[in-house]
This record gives C-alpha cells, sequence and structure tokens, in this order.
C-alpha cells in the first residue's frame, strides 16, 4: 500500500467511524471511559545464515513501525455499544532484494523488494451484555489455540467474532469463529494454513492447504488464587482439530520466595484433509527468589508430524524462543532459563534474561536430528524524566543443528507509547 493509498484509506475509515459514532446517543460513558494510544517501534533485524549452502547469506533490514488505537467506552445500560479502531503502519529505513525477508516488511511478490511501506486500517465493534462482550472484526487473540504473532514490526491480526463471558466470574467461556489472517509483514487478508515444512511431515491432499475458517471454544476455571485450569477445542476448517489442556499452580513459601508450576498437554489430529497427528506435553518450573528467577521445562512430541497450529500464529509452547519453538515431529526437548532484574543494585528498569534450550530425537527426512538455541535478552526501560518509559531492547540467539541451517540473529528494538 503506498503513500496516498494508505492516507486516502485513513480518511475513509475515519470518516466511517465518525459517522457511526454520529448516530449513537450522546452518551458521556462512550467517550469519556475511551482511551487513545500511539506506539512507536524502530526494529533494526539481522539474521546471519551460517551455513555455506545456504541460498540467503544474511537477512538484513531496519524499519520504524507505527500503531493507533483508539478504544471507546460502552454505551450505558444493559445492552451496552463500544468500537475500537486500530491503525499500523510500517516504512522502510534500509533494505535490499539479497537481504529482505526478515518478516518485518512486506515484499513484492514479483522480485522480492521489500515496499517502501505498508499499513492496516482495523474496526471491531464490541457489544456488550451483563458483563459478557461480543466482539466483531479486527481482532489479536491471545488463546492456547490462536496467538497472534507481535515479535515484529506490527502485529499479525484476525478478522471474525469473538464472544468473552464477564472476566470477573471465576469460569470464564471463550467462543468464536476467525474467516481471515493478515500476517505480520502483510496488509492483505488471507484464508489459513498450518505450519508446514522442515521436520514437521505435515502433508495435506488435493484438496488444498488453505482454509476459510478457524472454529474455537475455550473454558477457564480461577480455582483459586493459586491455580488456574482451562481447556480449549479448535478446528481449522477440515484440515486439523485440536484440543488444549494447561494447569497453574503457583507457591508463596515462607522467605517471600515463589514457585510456579506450568503444565501443558495439547493433543492435535487430522480433521479430513491431511496427516496432522500429534501429541504435546510440557512441564515447567520457576522459582523466584528476590530479583532473580530460575526457570527449567521438558517439553515432549509424540505422533506422525509435529505439533499444529496457524501459519503466521504464535504457538502455545513452552519452548517457543526467538527462532525455534521445538515442535519438530518426535522430538524431546529442555530447558534452562535465568531472569534478573537490577532494580537491587540501583538501575530499576534494567533486566537480562540468558536461556538455552537443547532438541534432540527429531525424525527428518535423513534420519534423526537435535539442535540448540541460546537466546539473551537485554532491556531498558526509563524510569524517570522527558523520556520516561522510552524502552530500549536487544535480544541475540545463536541457532545450530545439524540437519537445518545455522543461524545467528540480532534485534535491536526501541519503542514509545503515548498515551493520547
Amino acid at each position: 500500500m503506498n503513500r496516498l493509498n494508505l492516507t486516502k484509506g485513513i480518511a475513509i475509515a475515519a470518516a466511517l467511524l465518525g459517522g457511526g459514532l454520529g448516530t449513537l446517543p450522546a452518551q458521556a460513558e462512550f467517550f469519556e471511559d475511551s482511551s487513545a494510544s500511539l506506539s512507536l517501534r524502530n526494529l533494526y533485524f539481522n539474521r546471519d545464515f551460517r551455513h555455506a549452502a545456504a541460498t540467503q547469506s544474511k537477512a538484513d533490514e531496519w524499519a520504524q513501525g507505527m500503531r493507533a488505537e483508539w478504544h471507546s467506552g460502552f454505551t450505558p445500560g444493559r445492552l451496552g455499544l463500544g468500537v475500537d479502531a486500530i491503525g499500523l503502519l510500517g516504512i522502510k529505513l534500509d533494505s535490499s532484494p539479497e537481504r529482505s525477508g526478515t518478516g518485518i516488511l512486506k515484499r513484492s511478490t514479483s522480485d522480492g523488494r521489500a515496499m517502501d511501506e505498508y499499513g492496516e486500517l482495523g474496526l471491531t465493534a464490541r457489544l456488550r451484555l451483563d458483563g459478557h462482550v461480543l466482539r466483531l472484526g479486527t481482532l489479536l487473540p491471545s488463546l492456547p489455540l490462536a496467538m497472534h504473532n507481535d515479535t515484529r514490526l506490527l502485529p499479525q491480526t484476525f478478522r471474525g467474532a469473538w464472544l468473552q463471558s464477564d472476566p470477573s466470574a471465576p469460569l470464564k467461556l471463550d467462543l468464536g469463529r476467525f474467516d481471515r489472517i493478515n500476517l505480520r509483514d502483510s496488509s492483505n487478508h488471507e484464508r489459513m494454513t498450518p505450519v508446514m515444512g522442515g521436520a514437521r511431515n505435515v502433508q495435506l491432499n488435493a484438496a488444498g492447504i488453505d482454509a476459510s475458517t478457524f472454529d474455537f471454544v475455550g473454558l477457564s476455571w480461577q480455582a483459586s488464587d493459586q491455580t488456574k485450569v482451562s481447556w480449549h477445542v479448535g478446528e481449522l476448517e477440515d484440515i486439523y482439530r485440536q484440543h488444549y489442556l494447561t494447569l497453574g499452580h503457583s507457591w508463596q513459601l515462607d522467605n517471600g520466595h515463589r514457585l510456579n508450576l506450568d503444565l501443558r498437554h495439547a493433543d492435535s489430529s487430522d480433521a479430513g484433509r491431511s496427516n496432522i497427528d500429534n501429541r504435546m506435553t510440557s512441564l515447567g518450573l520457576s522459582y523466584q527468589a528476590g530479583m532473580h528467577r530460575f526457570s527449567t521445562s521438558y517439553q515432549h512430541m509424540e505422533g506422525d508430524t509435529g505439533f499444529a497450529y496457524i501459519n503466521g500464529t504464535d504457538p502455545f509452547l513452552a519452548h517457543l524462543v526467538q527462532i525455534q519453538d521445538f515442535a519438530n515431529r518426535d522430538e524431546r526437548s529442555w530447558q534452562v532459563r535465568h531472569d534478573y532484574s537490577f532494580a537491587d543494585l540501583g538501575l530499576p528498569g534494567l533486566k537480562l534474561m540468558n536461556r538455552y534450550t537443547h532438541g534432540h530425537n527429531i525424525e527428518h527426512a535423513g534420519g534423526r536430528g537435535k539442535e540448540w538455541e541460546r537466546n539473551t535478552d537485554l532491556v531498558y526501560v526509563i524510569q524517570s524524566g522527558a523520556l520516561k518509559n522510552l524502552s530500549l531492547h536487544w535480544r541475540n540467539a545463536t541457532y545450530r543443528s545439524n540437519y537445518a541451517t545455522d543461524m545467528d540473529e540480532n534485534r535491536l528494538i526501541i519503542g514509545y507509547t503515548f498515551n493520547l
């Protein structure tokens, strides 16, 4: 989308939104409870492919992202109406055809060259009845079955309908349907596909590889302040069906420390035109002691394929890290992690994370494979002054494998949000 078309689109959307608001009763809650923000994200992305046979030596781009959001309040009464609006814009700062493909910029389908800019406008209607909310339009879900991806310049979005029950109740319901997806480096609404390729062994029959709907339902139960249980089931139209169970529990220890447990199990199966067959189980433990947090986890894949999820989204996996997700066919993986806050040393806002993940027993075309990834995250959020809440973030990763392309990666991110 060029600048002229984007400007026209913003003007048209504003006119439509303004016209819609003009028909609403002049209710104070609708406007006075509204909020608006502008988030800026400047991202430099460098991925070095450490393999002699790699078709591209590196992916290296720099871009500026803008995310504007407006959320209204609800009109009064038992049945309330609200509106959300989101505008996304990505601007190229540096790229070239031989270095494109980082996932932060939209590319031309003809020559792979990154476009100067791309954008998206989204509107969402919200209907509230006794605390239950139905959203229709542009959606950014964070569900075990469908987690929107926000790891590059702009977030990936869905289009559809999503009903959430009263969040204050101990038992919560999620029910909905998505009919299109907009990828993080795209401005087009597309049909959905499962993740394929590599050592996943996912195959679809001649009926096609994409789907027009993803239906889901889920229940989340806050059993106590320390325990939460959830169950979700969803289907990517005729491709796969997935059940997902989670259990989270925490223990507050006498010394002020905390122990947390995270247990997950997912069962994915063919829904008519694929070979998807996967059982995933993971167990994670973390121990919080002052400014230190120590974590360890184990993730187990079983079945004829790897873990199933919608292409372009984030899988809800314990071992989803910076580059890989360790979700291949038959893969067994473990992780150790350390997080530290420098607040006790007089540097509030400065945090460091180091993580190592190792996977093995991967079944692929050439036999059994293994892989590992090391990650370092250093982030500083300015705590006071004119630049308060400005964030500076460095993400570093090293990935090595005996069957896939080795990679070294760095991301430099500067972020700031204006509350308008």
